[in-house]
């Protein structure tokens, strides 16, 4: 492993960014907007966007850095990008950090964005400290790049790794908790949801948002979902051929 390789890496994935303006968009506009639409869409009803507002702003991270690295990282292996990445004298974990230290830089923005419009003009209130919740909201951005890198492998077109979207990301958000009380769901769901990594992370972002601390079952709930983030990161380095030594 190399700091240098990965710092480059990082480096590389930044600029890319930065020289795509609808990306940036997307990570720093959209989630910012969605907010704003909720508390609108909520306006008769100020409760439940008090409810759901909180743990939201610490969700959009997740569901759109799954979006744009499962993406960007199929771009990187159909254009022969990662190839010749592989052919240098950079090791697999090199790669995956500069994603991970890039994206959670971009994660950490996008949340600092997504909290001032939330917390700064749309008056929401957490019984917790907002930096918990922004802290909370990078974790799960990592949670959502590792998920987006490992299943770009199964990818061939970025409309098949869209098609990601719908069938990863949505049940577990259905499922999480955020909608409908896991206790007041079928027992058959309701055991589902266990095995699904955002039902953690929206659970520690819940005991944040109303209950104002983690406590012991919220710290397991952040290790459960740093865990699964490792797990997805050494699988998605399993999917990383080097083609030349």
């Amino acid at each position: 492993m190399s700091t240098r390789a990965t710092r480059a890496t990082a480096a590389r994935v930044l600029t890319q960014l930065r020289r795509d303006p609808r990306t940036l968009a997307l990570l720093l506009v959209v989630p910012p907007v969605l907010i704003v639409l909720l508390k609108y869409a909520f306006e008769d009803v100020p409760l439940a966007f008090q409810r759901i507002g909180g743990p939201l702003v610490g969700l959009f991270p997740f569901i759109t850095m799954f979006l744009v690295t499962s993406i960007t990282m199929l771009r990187e292996r159909t254009t022969g990008t990662l190839e010749r990445l592989m052919t240098m004298p950079l090791a697999k974990l090199d790669l995956l950090l500069g994603y991970g230290i890039a994206f959670a830089l971009v994660a950490t923005v996008q949340a600092l964005v997504t909290s001032a419009v939330a917390f700064g003009l749309l008056d929401l209130h957490v019984a917790g400290s907002t930096a918990a919740v922004m802290a909370l909201a990078v974790l799960n951005a990592v949670l959502g790049m590792s998920l987006g890198l490992f299943v770009s492998a199964f990818a061939r077109t970025e409309f098949q790794a869209a098609q990601f979207m719908p069938a990863i990301v949505f049940p577990q958000l259905l499922l999480c908790g955020l909608f409908v009380a896991r206790d007041r769901m079928a027992d058959v769901l309701n055991a589902l949801s266990y095995a699904f990594p955002l039902t953690y992370a929206f659970e520690a972002l819940q005991r944040v948002t109303v209950d104002g601390a983690l406590g012991a079952v919220g710290v397991r709930d952040v290790l459960i979902t740093a865990g699964v983030t490792v797990l997805a990161l050494a699988l998605g380095a399993a999917t990383l051929r080097r083609r030349t030594a």
